[in-house]
């Protein structure tokens, strides 16, 4: 399964994310980046990973896993802004 963002959807993630960068303090930007997936979760979408590998998704899982991908890459957009705040924060203090 390939689950594919176009250019555009990058942009306007960004657009909406760049406010979001500029109101985190360094410490929430260090648990932020430090955030995990309780180990069910992971767990769960492992399965799923391995069914939809297999192609034996069935139609509820297959909207389950894209659901865990689409949140995966939102947390992973907040996760890089979260490193940029920690990043200038050096920066400043340097």
């Amino acid at each position: 399964m390939t689950i594919e963002t176009t250019e555009s959807q990058t942009t306007l993630l960004d657009g909406l994310l760049e406010p979001f960068g500029e109101c985190l303090t360094p410490e929430v930007a260090r648990k932020l980046v430090n955030l995990k997936a309780r180990p069910t979760v992971i767990a769960r979408v492992e399965a799923l990973a391995d069914k939809c590998n297999e192609g034996a998704l069935t139609p509820d899982e297959q909207a389950e896993y894209e659901s865990y991908v689409h949140v995966n890459d939102v947390l992973t957009m907040l996760k890089a802004r979260a490193q940029q705040v920690l990043q200038a924060t050096v920066i400043r203090s340097a």
